[in-house]
């Protein structure tokens, strides 16, 4: 007996076999049991989706001998002819093949007819948007009122081409893609019952493949056992399918979290040695950082079906959020830049070296660089950080004031030659110690960042540089109060989802940057008393936007123009012109 592949083998033959698809079969068996029937249903879903099998199954419940319901009883001469494909009131039509306007006329021609032997006249007509407009013309009036006989089955991968006047005559079923865990569940069904040695790893790399088609997956599962001489092996389904082995990701983005240049680009050159597809490896690195973020996010969701769920913990406890977050992104780009790469490797290695060069660098307290290669930490050399001028007169009235702030080091040590001009870059001298030189009077006082009203929180937030969800955090934070160097915020509890402790220590740093001396801040959730910065930009928005409708709705020739024409002024449409 010849062999039989395992997508005809394993076709479901009943509902209740069918994988997926549950609010598709939830209405068609409620329908079949209470007798509700349409005379035309659509199935629209990507290929291997099960749109075809659920019309044949449909087209067995309705002309079993057993009577009509949601469970055809398979032996009967209707079930088999149906099943064996050799039903002659089951007209299957392949529409790619019979697109002109005489085929669907020719197959219109005998509706009116009684069926031979069964029920009902069943028409299954497979791709029906390769009809031409003539075809669907000529289907319209018999679509719309079949003889009670007839029932009309259409599937098609791309419903966006079925005219309206067809979708409006039919039920329309949406068939969902395949997630890899109901396709590697399967698998592992089938496999059992074929009595095929499998590694579940390996099952999940054939679901991902399949990209979301079931068909598709018993294929590709075909294949496997071919090529692994009757098992199904991780190895062997990566070497199959051109996959990268997850080791040798891992391996990378554990030196990208060490910050270790080095580490990361053997490992890269360990994984050339195998011929990989770099492609494939963007992939799975994107899918690695995607499950970190999770992680990270939900502690609780770790997903252990790989048996790696450690290693993922562990890189995602070496890494903040921001950058993962900011890893993705890059890695994103790096796949889309990978074909205009001088090469595949290239391409991956340069995705590596930006994920290194551009990750941000968090100063630590101590006065001290972060640690090198070897663990070991520099003094850092003096500095000065520059007052920035502020932007408005409001802010330089806040400034004055407050009076002069002298800027002291956070160490004693030499005062530091003061920044020169753009124009004037010449090498800083070596600062020589100068014992005569007195310190201002009432230092610690003098050092404390200037007093702020509540109300300046948000000016001066738009002159910190923060980005990304940091910014995002401090712009729903209020100023509850300053003390010296002690900053007091309040967050909109309504946003508390956003906030985690690595946001506040990032304002604190902002913070302490930009007044050149040691702050502390605490962020507590609640009930913000004053104006948060993201509500004062609402404010002004929204101030902009009756400010833009005013002025469109006060513009005469516009006036002219709608009394002209009877028209009306969609407001919607008004967008300010921001600064």
């Amino acid at each position: 007996m010849s062999y039989q592949v395992l997508a005809r083998k394993w076709r479901p033959r009943r509902f209740n076999e069918m994988v997926g698809q549950e609010h598709v079969l939830q209405a068609l068996v409620n329908a079949l049991d209470h007798d509700r029937l349409h005379h035309a249903y659509l199935f629209t879903g990507t290929r291997g989706v099960g749109k075809t099998t659920i019309a044949r199954i449909l087209a067995k419940s309705l002309n079993c001998e057993a009577g009509v319901s949601s469970e055809p009883c398979g032996i009967c001469s209707s079930c088999l002819e149906i099943a064996e494909g050799r039903s002659v009131d089951l007209l299957e039509v392949d529409a790619a093949s019979r697109t002109k306007v005489e085929d669907t006329r020719d197959l219109l021609e005998n509706v009116q007819y009684a069926p031979t032997r069964s029920r009902y006249k069943v028409y299954l007509i497979d791709e029906v948007h390769m009809l031409s407009n003539s075809s669907f013309n000529a289907l319209l009036k018999t679509l719309e009122e079949p003889p009670p006989h007839v029932k009309f089955l259409l599937a098609t991968t791309d419903p966006q081409k079925l005219p309206a006047t067809v979708l409006s005559r039919c039920l329309q079923f949406n068939l969902k893609n395949m997630v890899p865990e109901q396709v590697a569940g399967h698998l592992a069904t089938v496999l059992d019952a074929e009595m095929i040695r499998y590694e579940e790893p390996a099952l999940w790399l054939l679901g991902r493949a399949a990209d979301g088609s079931m068909r598709d997956a018993l294929s590709l599962t075909d294949q496997a056992i071919a090529f692994g001489s009757g098992s199904i092996t991780e190895p062997g389904v990566r070497s199959m399918l051109g996959t990268v082995e997850m080791s040798f990701v891992y391996a990378v983005l554990e030196a990208v979290a060490a910050g270790d240049p080095t580490a990361a680009l053997a490992a890269v050159a360990h994984m050339a040695e195998h011929a990989p597809n770099f492609d494939s490896g963007l992939d799975e690195l994107l899918g690695l950082l995607h499950r970190i973020a999770v992680v990270q996010m939900l502690p609780g969701h770790t997903d252990s079906s790989r048996g790696d769920s450690e290693r993922v913990a562990g890189i995602a406890a070496s890494l903040s959020a921001e950058d993962v977050q900011l890893f993705y992104q890059m890695a994103l780009n790096g796949k889309r830049d990978l074909p205009h790469a001088a090469d595949p490797r290239s391409g991956f290695e340069m995705t590596v070296l930006r994920m290194l060069a551009f990750r941000p660098a968090v100063l630590p307290d101590d006065g001290s660089t972060p640690a090198g290669d070897g663990g070991e930490k520099k003094p850092a050399a003096p500095t000065h950080v520059a007052q920035r001028p502020p932007p408005s007169a409001a802010h330089a009235a806040t400034a004055e004031s407050a009076a002069v702030i002298p800027l002291a080091p956070a160490a004693p040590g030499p005062v530091p030659p003061s920044v020169p001009a753009a124009s004037e870059v010449v090498p800083a001298p070596i600062p020589t110690p100068q014992p005569e030189l007195k310190r201002p009077v009432q230092l610690d006082q003098a050092s404390a960042p200037p007093l702020l009203a509540c109300e300046d929180w948000p000016q001066l937030l738009d002159e910190l540089g923060l980005a990304g969800m940091v910014l995002s955090v401090a712009s729903h934070c209020a100023l509850e109060r300053q003390q010296g160097g002690d900053f007091s915020f309040v967050l909109d509890d309504k946003h508390l989802g956003l906030f985690n402790p690595g946001h506040a220590e990032r304002i604190r740093l902002a913070l302490q940057n930009y007044f050149d001396t040691p702050v502390s801040v605490s962020i507590e959730p609640g009930r913000p008393g004053t104006e948060t910065p993201a509500q004062r930009d609402e404010r002004l928005r929204q101030q902009r936007q009756r400010e833009a409708e005013a002025s469109i709705e006060g513009d005469v020739r516009l006036q002219q123009l709608i009394q002209r024409f009877d028209g009306e002024l969609d407001r919607a449409s008004i967008t300010p012109l921001d600064p």
